[in-house]
């Protein structure tokens, strides 16, 4: 308990920044009209890239016998990939329903 205690107190000005960060986005997601909704959460599904590459750089500099390490980093890169292409598959979907159909 000391242990936790010492990270809160050593690390208060991060916590501070995430504890913003989300009344910032519950604020600003908050206020997006529905039109705009999908758009913006196909865009941020495929920024999930970055969680790809981030594990995949995880699971590079794992040793071997760090199993937990290497499993974590195989389902960030699976569920990642699933976000990215759902992401992409929204989107794909959005931008069929505006184009004009065949007579």
């Amino acid at each position: 308990m000391e242990e936790l205690f010492n990270f809160f107190i050593t690390n208060k000005e991060f916590i501070y920044v995430i504890i913003l960060s989300i009344f910032l986005g519950v604020e600003v997601i908050s206020n997006v009209p529905a039109i705009l909704h999908t758009p913006l959460m196909s865009g941020a599904n495929a920024i999930h890239g970055v969680v790809i590459i981030g594990a995949i750089i995880v699971m590079g500099h794992a040793s071997p016998d760090n199993i937990l390490a290497i499993g974590l980093g195989f389902v960030a890169v699976v569920l990642g990939t699933l976000n990215v292409v759902g992401g992409f598959v929204v989107t794909n979907r959005m931008l069929e329903m505006f184009k004009k159909k065949k007579k």
